[in-house]
């Protein structure tokens, strides 16, 4: 089991900063294992994040949409759909009353993509807590915020 004093090499004022060193470092472990994982997919974890949030929607959204879905609301969105655009993951469809929207939907390829990606690809990073643990992290993660 992992100690955030000796993983950082510090010592630290009171639990609260310790706390939110160890929210910060472990965000940031979670992001690096996300990374190296969808990158065998050719995937970014915020494009996984769109492809997600298109499939389901079962309808075409805008960026806008999108982007309030995200876990990651980065401002990004549009050049992340880009480059799901030119893999032919997603598709933009033009609005037929008014030309200044455009929607994006997800393509047969982007739909089995993610059946090549399991569901439960980050159940290894979770398995050291408890169903009931988790529970509690989410509460007091929720209460933080």
């Amino acid at each position: 089991m992992g100690d955030i004093s000796k993983d950082v090499n510090s010592s630290f004022k009171d639990n609260r900063t310790k706390a939110l060193i160890n929210i910060l470092y472990t965000a940031n472990w979670i992001t690096g294992k996300q990374n190296t994982f969808f990158a065998k997919f050719g995937l970014s974890p915020q494009q996984y994040n769109i492809l997600r949030i298109l499939r389901g929607a079962d309808k075409p959204l805008t960026m806008q949409d999108v982007k309030s879905r995200m876990i990651d609301r980065a401002p990004n969105a549009t050049r992340l759909a880009d480059k799901l655009c030119a893999k032919q993951l997603i598709e933009r469809i033009p609005s037929e009353t008014d030309r200044r929207v455009v929607q994006v939907a997800i393509t047969s390829e982007g739909l089995k993509l993610l059946e090549d990606i399991s569901d439960n690809f980050n159940d290894d990073w979770l398995k050291n807590i408890t169903e009931k643990e988790a529970s509690q992290l989410s509460d007091l993660l929720d209460k933080l915020r």
